[in-house]
């Protein structure tokens, strides 16, 4: 009885890196039954049983895990590279200057923001589309914010980042109206987001990390008590809870009925909503703040 509890012991909490290794092959397995469309019955019996166990020791080794990854990123932090990259000006500068940081993010993503605005303004004159021009001009306001955070930057006052993060706030507000001119849109039209293949999947797990990575950073980065640091993180926030949307209404089209369009568009009011009243929570909550400090000279 006891060799075969301890057994038991070793299948459902073995160690780190074969549970790593164990979970990534049995949701890859379930990912290819679902991507690929297999049909063989013994396939599809062994990925979901595959998939379930990588579930069940995922939970089961969530700390060991995270203590694994820890203790990787320890090793790679002290590793002869990172110490030589931490030597140089710039490197140094990265690591320890969390503003400089920030900045390369923005900018970062105001790269991926011109893209976005290309090619949808791009696909909306094509093929002569509101939509895709409506979010074209909603990435162009993400663009103008970023803009507006990372504009003569260097040494800035208090007060200064106050006005910028109170006029982010109104941005926001005018970009909750367009956001939800599109989500009326998608409800009305019953449309959304389409993403071919497996890409769907890559834009679920990028979604869900975006968003994640989102909240904690808005909590992480208050106590820097920086208007602009957290004004960087609040438009992060913000699209990534549009990457949900967009992934949510992507999912209802590819592995929704066309029997129950009323559920779809039941789904994308309802996500829609929250995300409109969130944002506009946020811009309202940005404004309200910063005159305040504004006003009474808090800086």
């Amino acid at each position: 009885m006891t060799r075969i509890k301890n057994i038991l012991r070793k299948i459902i909490f073995p160690p780190a890196i074969p549970a790593v290794i164990l979970a990534s092959l049995g949701y890859f397995s379930v990912l290819s039954t679902a991507v690929f469309k297999i049909q063989n019955p013994v396939f599809r019996y062994f990925s979901y049983g595959f998939s379930a166990y990588a579930l069940t020791i995922s939970i089961t080794n969530f700390p060991r895990i995270i203590s694994f990854f820890k203790l990787t990123r320890c090793r790679l932090n002290d590793s002869s590279l990172m110490k030589k990259i931490r030597e140089t000006k710039l490197g140094n500068r990265f690591f320890t200057d969390v503003r400089f940081r920030t900045e390369i993010a923005l900018y970062c993503g105001l790269f991926i923001n011109f893209l976005y605005i290309i090619l949808k303004l791009f696909s909306g004159i094509y093929y002569r589309s509101v939509w895709f021009i409506a979010l074209g001009v909603y990435y162009i306001l993400l663009a103008i914010m970023r803009f507006i955070l990372l504009h003569k930057n260097n040494n800035l006052t208090i007060k200064t980042e106050l006005k910028r993060y109170r006029l982010c706030g109104i941005i926001l507000l005018v970009m909750n109206q367009l956001l939800a001119g599109i989500v009326g849109f998608m409800v009305r039209q019953n449309k959304g987001f389409d993403y071919p293949g497996i890409l769907i999947y890559a834009m679920a797990a990028y979604s869900f990390y975006s968003i994640i990575c989102a909240v904690v950073n808005v909590v992480k980065f208050r106590k820097h008590k920086s208007p602009m640091l957290s004004a960087a993180k609040v438009i992060n926030l913000v699209a990534a809870m549009v990457s949900i949307l967009s992934l949510e209404t992507a999912m209802l089209a590819q592995f929704g009925s066309d029997d129950d369009p009323l559920f779809r568009k039941a789904m994308t009011a309802a996500t829609g909503g929250a995300v409109c009243t969130i944002v506009i929570g946020i811009a309202i909550f940005m404004i309200v703040k910063s005159t305040k400090r504004l006003q009474k000279g808090d800086f």
